[in-house]
């Protein structure tokens, strides 16, 4: 059987991991996370790179916690170059078991400026996002509002 499955149709979360993967490959990354915010809480969507005993720490984020949270919370990117030498003040310690290097989230929002969720892309290298970089995530980010 192919990957669409029986009737050819490509299912919801199929269609969300493809979605992130194109993201990562647009920007050279290796990971790739996609949260839905319900209340003040992040809630892991789908997830691409993430070594499986860390899903647990990411499954769930409080706003204002982590990249994700932060971004969040502050409705802004959230960006570290090098989250293996430091943490910005943001990150948690066990982000740098995930191997990544430079990261981004950004928040994606309704068009009312609700926060709807998050998306960050990592990489392996250090790496400094340019501003350009920034709203394109953002933009690819609008993109997940129905998947949410």
């Amino acid at each position: 059987m192919d990957r669409a499955g029986w009737g050819g149709q490509i299912s919801g979360m199929e269609k969300t991991e493809e979605k992130l993967q194109e993201a990562m490959a647009e920007f050279g990354c290796q990971t790739g996370t996609l949260h839905r915010a319900e209340g003040e809480w992040l809630h892991l969507v789908a997830q691409v790179g993430v070594p499986d005993f860390l899903l647990d720490k990411i499954s769930l984020i409080p706003f204002g916690k982590g990249i994700a949270g932060v971004a969040a919370s502050t409705r802004e990117p959230v960006e570290l170059c090098n989250l293996q030498q430091d943490l910005g003040g943001v990150a948690k310690e066990d982000a740098r078991k995930t191997g990544v290097s430079g990261s981004l989230a950004v928040p994606i929002l309704s068009e009312d400026g609700v926060v709807l969720g998050t998306l960050g892309v990592g990489k392996v290298t250090p790496y400094e996002f340019s501003e350009a970089e920034k709203a394109r995530l953002a933009e690819i980010g609008q993109e997940f509002v129905g998947m949410l």
